[in-house]
């Protein structure tokens, strides 16, 4: 069967919309929540340490199945998987919304999370099917810039609805919308084209496997990197180390086990291509460095420039801001200029953006910290969508949805990586003076400066795939 190369306008419009809509709602719930822990402590008779676990089993939930679930698009639809997804994030949402009890909460979090990586795992995968070729670099800086403003949009929606309601109304804000999306979803996204190999089915072993290998990880990093913090298990090292054992140990067989199979849900066929591996590389060092800079100039504008949480909201916005304007110009530079190269200089913008935020005077004017910040969302919003380009483009039409997980595998695990950075530096700092956050900022500049040198070492490699 030919492949048609894209959706002929208006169905294109229509398929976007669902896709904006749908990963915007997926990214926002894996910070929306944060800024109602006290809110949902109180009411739940809860104690911090378990309340953080309404945010852990969220992301250890959608991290854990974003790879088995884009191995089941590639056998039997990106389409099929995406609206599952949102169906299960909908419905999950209202339950969540009427919990009376944390742990009825973190459980129906997790099930939220299971349908956000249904919404994630097939994402990028989608857009090779809704756009033509021409035209993908375009539609995949839509999906950087709906992602970077999301990621960043959490605690501002947060305020403003917990600001009228009570923390409950955050989910009940998914119902509609979620019903709205799927109806339409099931009227606008294409079907697969592609027909995956005969005989290839989904190990429940190896599904196992991958959830374990990334939830041990995670948990047994955070544990270790909270040392005292409000992990519910920092008070335990040796669990840490335990759990992060056991996933290095169960991450090892299950990569052992994927080692020759011909469609392995641990997409190591795709990580064999040079430019695709130095893209996933790229990507997490970009989003480790973002989320140190995200988590560390809050505690940098509030504690040691005495700004108010408004001044500091609306400075901040000047990176997602910078996103905003940079994100359709670059889209439109795909395809002209090789993605390694706008990647590189972009991440070489960001690392001296991030630089100059680390090196500022210590009572600084508000200009001079909204340029720094504008400066790295210029950077970042210059990377992120050829880089994203190269990873949905690289691998074979028929691995769309391996390379898909694999790009929100990247994010995660960078901004997991980013998160646990900064709890180690600030438990080892231990104090108010802005120390802390100056040491994450510099280490976010060497994150991405590593990341420019991986994207910039993909100019002159092998073209994309067709």
């Amino acid at each position: 069967m030919p492949i048609q190369d894209g959706l002929p306008t208006p169905a294109r419009y229509y398929a976007m919309a669902v896709i904006i809509l749908g990963i915007a709602l997926s990214v926002l719930d894996g910070t929306i929540v944060n800024l109602a822990l006290p809110g949902i402590t109180r009411d739940l008779h809860a104690s911090a340490a378990q309340a953080v676990w309404v945010v852990n089993a969220y992301q250890v939930a959608t991290l854990g199945l974003l790879l088995p679930l884009a191995t089941l698009g590639d056998l039997i639809g990106y389409r099929r998987v995406y609206l599952a997804g949102l169906a299960l994030f909908t419905m999950a949402s209202l339950v969540c919304a009427l919990s009376t009890s944390l742990l009825m909460l973190a459980g129906w979090r997790a099930i939220q999370g299971l349908g956000a990586a249904g919404i994630m795992s097939v994402n990028s995968a989608l857009y090779r099917l809704i756009y033509p070729r021409r035209l993908l670099g375009r539609g995949v800086a839509i999906n950087s810039l709906v992602v970077a403003t999301a990621a960043v949009a959490g605690p501002s929606i947060a305020a403003g609805i917990l600001s009228v309601a009570s923390w409950p109304w955050l989910f009940v804000f998914n119902v509609p919308l979620g019903v709205v999306v799927l109806w339409l979803g099931r009227r606008a996204l294409p079907e697969n084209p592609v027909a995956a190999p005969s005989g290839v089915t989904v190990s429940w072993i190896d599904v196992l496997f991958n959830a374990l290998m990334f939830s041990l990880v995670v948990l047994g990093v955070d544990a270790l990197g909270s040392r005292g913090g409000s992990s519910a298990m920092s008070s335990s090292p040796g669990t840490g180390v335990a759990l992060l054992a056991g996933g290095l140990l169960i991450g090892l067989i299950y990569i052992r086990r994927q080692w020759k199979q011909p469609l392995p849900m641990f997409p190591l066929d795709l990580l064999r291509i040079p430019v695709f591996a130095l893209s996933m590389c790229s990507s997490v060092g970009a989003f480790a460095a973002q989320m140190l800079a995200y988590i560390a100039m809050p505690f940098l504008l509030l504690d040691s420039y005495r700004r108010t949480p408004l001044q500091a909201g609306l400075l901040i916005t000047a990176w997602p801001l910078a996103i905003v304007v940079v994100a359709p110009i670059i889209g439109r530079l795909i395809g002209r200029y090789p993605d390694g190269l706008l990647g590189g200089i972009g991440m070489a913008i960001m690392a001296v953006g991030l630089a100059l935020l680390a090196a500022l005077p210590d009572q600084p004017g508000n200009a001079a910290i909204a340029w720094r910040m504008a400066v790295c969302g210029i950077g970042f919003g210059m990377f992120q969508s050829p880089n994203n380009h190269t990873i949905v483009t690289t691998a074979p039409v028929h691995r769309s949805g391996g390379a898909s997980g694999l790009l929100g595998t990247a994010r995660l695990t960078g901004q997991t990586l980013g998160a646990v950075l900064l709890s180690i530096i600030f438990s080892i700092t231990n104090d108010h003076s802005g120390r802390g956050p100056v040491i994450a900022l510099m280490l976010a500049t060497g994150f991405a400066a590593a990341a420019g040198i991986f994207s910039t070492l993909r100019v002159g490699r092998a073209p994309a795939a067709a």
